[in-house]
This record gives C-alpha cells, sequence and structure tokens, in this order.
C-alpha cells in the first residue's frame, strides 16, 4: 500500500499526538494471533514495540511436519520494514499501518521483473492497466484489477497502479488481510498489504524485504503447506512458547 507523500506527514503528525491510536498487547486477543493447524510454513514478524518510530522488525520463517510438531526456523533472523504507523490490531484504510494478527499468504506472486524461477505459486509479470483497488467504496474494492492500458480506472485517484512502482514491486505476495470476508466502507479497515521489496524507510503498511531475501522467501513458499504470516510485538508472538525471543 502506497500513498501520496503529503498524506505521509499527516498521518505521522495524527500518530504522534493521538497515543490512543495505538493498541496495547493486552488490547490483542490471543486467538488473533493463533497459527491455523492446517499451517506447515510459517513467517513471523515481530517488533519490540508498537511505537511508529520503531518501524524496523524481524523476520523469521518456519516450518513444521504437521499440527502436533515443533516449528523448526528455516532462515536466519532478517530485518524487515513495517509501516509509517507501524502495528496496529484495529488499523483503517490510509493510516499506513502494519496489521497485528496471523494472515494467510495468496497463491499468485506479481512483479515487474522477469519469473524468478523457482515459485510454487502462479507467478504473474505487471503489465500497463494491473491496479490494485484501494478505493474503499469501490465493488472492487482490496483486489487486483486489471483495465486497458491507457485508461484512467474510476478507482484510479485513491488505488494502486502496480506497473509503475518498478523496484518496490519488483516481487511482492499478497497478505490476505480483510478477505473473506472483505469489509468496504466508511469503516474499511484498508487494503493491498503485500510482502515486497524494501523501500529503504517506512512502507505504507506492508512488510518489506531486501530482493534477495525476498526471493528466497517466495520460492520457499507453497500453497500445499498453508503458509501464514503471524506479525506483532515480541512478546506477543513469543506468548505462547512456540518461540524464543
Amino acid at each position: 500500500m502506497r500513498r501520496l507523500p503529503a498524506l505521509v506527514g499527516l498521518a505521522v503528525v495524527l500518530l504522534s499526538v493521538l497515543p490512543g491510536l495505538h493498541q496495547s498487547s493486552a488490547s490483542v486477543s490471543r486467538s488473533r494471533l493463533e497459527i491455523p493447524s492446517s499451517a506447515r510454513q510459517l513467517i513471523v514478524v515481530s517488533s519490540r514495540t508498537f511505537d511508529p518510530a520503531d518501524y524496523l522488525a524481524s523476520f523469521r520463517t518456519f516450518r513444521r511436519a504437521g499440527p502436533a510438531a515443533p516449528w523448526v526456523q528455516v532462515y536466519g533472523t532478517w530485518q524487515a520494514e513495517t509501516g509509517r504507523g507501524h502495528l496496529l490490531a484495529t488499523r483503517h484504510e490510509g493510516d499506513g499501518a502494519t496489521p497485528v494478527g496471523v494472515f494467510s499468504v495468496g497463491s499468485t506472486v506479481y512483479g515487474n521483473y522477469a519469473n524468478p524461477g523457482g515459485l510454487h505459486d502462479r507467478y504473474h509479470r505487471l503489465v500497463c492497466g494491473d491496479w490494485w483497488d484501494e478505493d474503499k467504496y469501490s465493488s472492487r474494492y482490496n483486489r487486483f484489477v486489471h483495465v486497458p492500458c491507457g485508461t484512467t480506472p474510476a478507482f484510479a485517484a485513491s488505488s494502486e497502479a502496480l506497473w509503475t512502482d518498478y523496484s518496490v514491486y519488483a516481487y511482492l505476495a499478497v497478505i490476505d488481510f480483510n478477505v473473506d470476508p472483505t469489509v468496504a466502507g466508511a469503516d474499511a479497515p484498508g487494503s493491498g498489504i503485500f510482502l515486497h521489496v524494501w523501500e529503504n524507510g517506512p512502507t505504507h503498511g506492508c512488510v518489506a524485504l531486501p530482493l534477495p531475501d525476498l526471493v528466497k522467501v517466495l520460492r520457499w513458499l507453497n500453497p500445499a503447506d498453508h503458509p501464514v504470516i503471524e506479525i506483532g510485538t515480541t512478546a506477543e508472538v513469543n506468548g505462547s512458547g512456540r518461540f524464543r525471543p
């Protein structure tokens, strides 16, 4: 999710003067961080605090053989970027925060670069006219939409022309936030939450990795293993005893 620079500054100011917008770890119900029994691949994104000034987080990958098996770390612990609003358990469209919770990972990888090879997911190379609809009043809100190249869709003003963010969207996977069902309208919690390429700064709600790390993860993800991503503070994601800090 990317937004106009003017809105970035406004959001940071509002978040700094309205501390009530930040959820404490106590406000996140344990059920929101439960891992489905079907999941055999797990990404854990965790940060020490909810403070927007601390937008960097740790990024770990785990695999297990089955529901009762222990989680085993796959790669080392990497650094990731989160949103300019950092982490929020309850977010709203445009606040720039990365959502707290456990979410599935979409089975299509998108990208402006050529297929990196080795993917288990379907690959769609982005072309002119490929959008992510982020107009919360649109009938196709929070969905990938293709329109004829050169045309401007009605949802364009608040949406992302994916093919124009060439480097950041070199490759991306969709984090299934606000889907099944998708909540739209005035109370929409947000859209376009991706795992994409490092920005050298906070994202607009997405999780970002350096390109080599991202490609490793995208090649590792396998729909047959029902991958999920867990996002929260270090205390929350380690609270179940599944992981060590």
